[in-house]
């Protein structure tokens, strides 16, 4: 049997993308690239990893939430790696203008700033099909929570001229908007003790 068309037109993408961002061109020439293999990374982490369970979900972006907050603010570790380390595991963003002088050209979204919630959010779709809410989608809240809490950090980001730890932003508002649609449903004990079983019966299979 031959290779599926799909695959083999995936791989060439790959293969040209990596040769661009090889380059030795500036970032300014290439970075749309970057993005595109920082998206592709992130796509096949999505859909690779489940949390499991939302008290897991729960931990885990609390934790990271602690986590962000230290190494942005505590240290310049974020922000040297944010501004000095090129690779495709961050998403960049052309700044807008600003009389202000830019130590970097870009914004910068970090790869684990969408992976992390994005998990989350993928894992409420889940919630949806057991559940089945009556009154709000599970999963339809945590994506508007995760736009309004990325519009607040690019803000806040925009107006302080400092790097904000976006999960600071997103993790409550991907959380929040899980219990506040829990408890409007009738189903916050539900939601707090959900459970992906169906994702337990594939991977004991």
């Amino acid at each position: 049997s031959g290779l599926p068309l799909d695959g083999v037109v995936t791989l060439g993408l790959g293969i040209v993308c990596s040769l661009i961002y090889w380059a030795p061109v500036a970032m300014t020439q290439k970075f749309l690239v970057s993005n595109v293999i920082a998206w592709a990374i992130a796509m096949v982490t999505l859909g690779a990893v489940s949390l499991g369970s939302f008290q897991t979900a729960a931990i885990l972006l609390m934790g990271l939430f602690a986590y962000d907050i230290f190494w942005v603010f505590g240290t310049d570790v974020m922000m040297t790696v944010a501004t000095k380390v090129e690779a495709p595991v961050k998403f960049l963003y052309e700044a807008p203008p600003s009389e202000t002088p830019r130590a970097y050209d870009f914004s910068v979204l970090g790869l684990g700033d969408v992976v992390i919630p994005g998990l989350f959010v993928r894992f409420m779709s889940k919630m949806d099909e057991l559940l089945k809410p009556v009154s709000f989608s599970y999963f339809g809240a945590a994506t508007v929570a995760y736009a309004v809490g990325l519009t607040v950090c690019f803000v806040v980001n925009e107006i302080t001229h400092a790097g904000q730890p976006a999960l600071l932003y997103l993790d409550p508002a991907c959380l929040g908007s899980a219990l506040a649609v829990g408890a409007i449903n009738g189903q916050l004990t539900e939601v707090w003790n959900f459970e992906d079983t169906e994702n337990d019966n594939v991977g004991d299979s």
